[in-house]
């Protein structure tokens, strides 16, 4: 198969990639034969300096104003191998189609006009380079006729260039100086500059390296479609999609993710053609399957045998923001990965970077034309690769309001399901709470809060629920009184009642957090038994919590006046009173209502739970 190199031109407005290109493809004999000429004689006919730059601004306002705003594809061969190369606008206005001309580029020329030097996009698109993952890079400092082929302006620009980039992370593999428009050092050496002994750019181009072929990477086909044929007695349900990388054949053992489910290729179905013996990356594709399991769009066909893609909802990533409005944790977007759209926010952003100095700063949203490492949440699973392993698979793109506002790379799988680890058996089999933990990255956690009655568990914990679920924890209190009047309205309070309403509070309190809340108990609970055989039940993922204030203080708050009723015999067997009450021994908190505000309670148990959730 014929070797071919994406590579994409980038950097300030007007510091003359397009001339570069043009001249390129001039020097090298990959223009169609008349193309240079006809744009000559177009010149002539306008009274406008030639420029090679014209042989890619083919849209008529592209040259009125002198400014590439699209991105423009060209195609040429040299002995070496086939190329695509990818002509990035500069200007600020367009970064949006720079990145899309980048997103597919394995190589990159940045280009930097000499008698400027160094400037703004020039450091921001450096920057995108390294935020989609391209580190093959060669530094072309152009227009140096400009600067009489000095070699000091040269060094000069070098040095200042190669400090910025090396801290992003790309290690320029040359610096070349060249002249656009007068064709120094593009296809030929320059006999202007004799000081410069390295590569020309096309020589430079072909000493890239490309990465192994699509199609000998392991199988990426996201679904489009499922299709189901009725007519003539047709009862075929065929899979629809197109490689991003791999080979498929019938009789291939392959599982989708995320679901996981797996079946085998029965036929390879192509529309009004013969079929084919398989399908390649690059190929659309369709196929029927031995066991008809469902499957929907998004899901990603693998073969089983061939290195899995990661599974999750919470991911790490490189991103850049080009929307309008900033990127921020209080707004929901869409996050499209292949053929994937799921529902995600913004969880955390570790840093931003000002692409112009790579200064770093720290604040909680992101806006145009900045990129940031991030933490991204989605409401559920998605199938990706990571960068550096499968290009295809492994970018993204941030839709706000049916915009494209932005995009990046995913860099680490958190909180992620390995299910080569484990044997799945998909008819029947209820998922662990560590499973679901994994699927959803979110843990549960039983927070058992005892203490007499007029402690204060219910005042604390309602503000706790509150400032959890504002930050994105989900939580529910189990309320001792709530219980009493359902689950437990048919026991009293004798000890062997008192047993079984922690029994059924706790079981609840369990399925609670199995499905990844923080249930939150308030129950007086005064027996050190029953607390210990609660938290066996939960098994695991308990914090006792002791809402310590002593019975005189009780007794003077009173809120619902069951103090006076029991001290006048209205009630029996009331903790505290005729009814003993056994304070834990080594509960995991402590929160002392009688030296404590409320405000220091709720923050103390908030940042509690928040660490055991983090593990900590």
């Amino acid at each position: 198969m014929e070797e071919l190199l994406n590579i994409v031109t980038v950097g300030h407005v007007d510091h003359g990639k397009s001339t570069v290109i043009g001249r390129l493809l001039a020097d090298a004999g990959a223009l169609p034969d008349g193309k240079l000429e006809a744009i000559r004689e177009n010149c002539r006919r306008n009274s406008k300096p030639f420029e090679y730059a014209f042989l890619l601004d083919a849209l008529k306002n592209e040259q009125a104003q002198g400014i590439t705003i699209d991105t423009a594809r060209c195609f040429f061969k040299t002995e070496t191998r086939s190329y695509i190369i990818i002509d990035a606008p500069g200007h600020i206005e367009f970064l949006k189609n720079m990145v899309t001309g980048a997103s597919r580029a394995e190589a990159a020329l940045l280009v930097i006009d000499a008698s400027h030097g160094v400037e703004e996009n020039t450091r921001r698109h450096g920057y995108f380079l390294s935020v989609l993952g391209i580190r093959q890079v060669s530094v072309l400092i152009n227009k140096m006729d400009l600067v009489n082929y000095s070699e000091q302006v040269y060094r000069d620009i070098c040095t200042e260039c190669r400090a910025f980039l090396e801290k992003i992370n790309i290690h320029p593999e040359s610096f070349i100086p060249v002249s656009g428009m007068e064709g120094d050092n593009i296809a030929n050496p320059s006999v202007n500059m004799p000081w410069y002994t390295g590569q020309t750019v096309l020589a430079q181009m072909d000493s890239f390296k490309t990465v192994a072929p699509p199609e000998q990477l392991p199988l990426r086909l996201p679904i489009q479609g499922v299709y189901k044929f009725t007519g003539g007695g047709d009862s075929r349900r065929i899979i629809a999609g197109s490689l991003d990388a791999g080979t498929l054949r019938a009789g291939d053992k392959i599982v989708f993710y995320p679901s996981g489910k797996k079946t085998t290729v029965k036929t390879l179905e192509v529309f009004n053609a013969p079929t084919p013996d398989r399908f390649a990356a690059g190929q659309a594709a369709g196929f029927t399957m031995t066991e008809q399991i469902f499957v929907h769009r998004g899901e990603i066909a693998c073969i089983e045998s061939e290195k899995a893609p990661h599974v999750g909802v919470r991911l790490r990533a490189n991103i850049f923001w080009l929307g309008r409005q900033s990127f921020s944790a209080d707004r929901k977007y869409f996050l499209k990965c292949g053929t994937a759209k799921v529902e995600m926010h913004l969880e955390h952003i570790e840093r931003i970077v000002n692409a112009s100095n790579l200064s770093c700063q720290s604040r909680q949203y992101v806006e145009k034309n900045e990129a940031a490492e991030c933490v991204l949440r989605l409401d559920r699973p998605i199938a990706f690769d990571l960068a550096g392993d499968m290009e295809q698979t492994s970018r993204f793109v941030i839709v706000d309001d049916y915009e494209i506002a932005g995009g990046g790379i995913i860099t680490e799988a958190l909180n992620e399901y390995d299910f080569n680890t484990r044997n799945i058996r998909w008819s029947g089999q209820s998922l662990s709470a560590e499973e679901r933990t994994r699927l959803t990255g979110k843990k549960g956690l039983v927070v058992w809060m005892t203490g007499l009655s007029g402690s204060g568990k219910t005042t604390i914990a309602e503000e706790a629920e509150r400032r959890l679920l504002a930050e994105g924890i989900s939580a529910f209190i189990l309320d001792g009184d709530k219980l009493r009047h359902g689950l437990c309205s048919d026991l009293g309070f004798s000890d062997a009642d008192r047993a079984e309403n922690i029994r059924r509070t706790a079981e609840t309190a369990k399925l609670f957090r199995d499905a990844g809340t923080v249930a939150i108990v308030t129950l007086i609970s005064p027996f050190r038994a029953a607390r210990d055989s609660a938290r066996k039940i939960v098994s695991g993922d308990f914090m006792e919590t002791y809402v310590k204030a002593s019975l005189e203080s009780c007794i003077s708050r009173d809120p619902k006046s069951l103090y006076k009723k029991a001290l006048s015999g209205e009630i029996r067997s009331f903790t505290g009173i005729d009814s003993p009450y056994e304070a834990p021994e080594n509960p995991d908190l402590v929160l002392d209502t009688e030296n404590w505000n409320e405000e220091e309670c709720v923050e103390t148990l908030v940042g509690a739970i928040k660490a055991r959730l983090a593990g900590k």
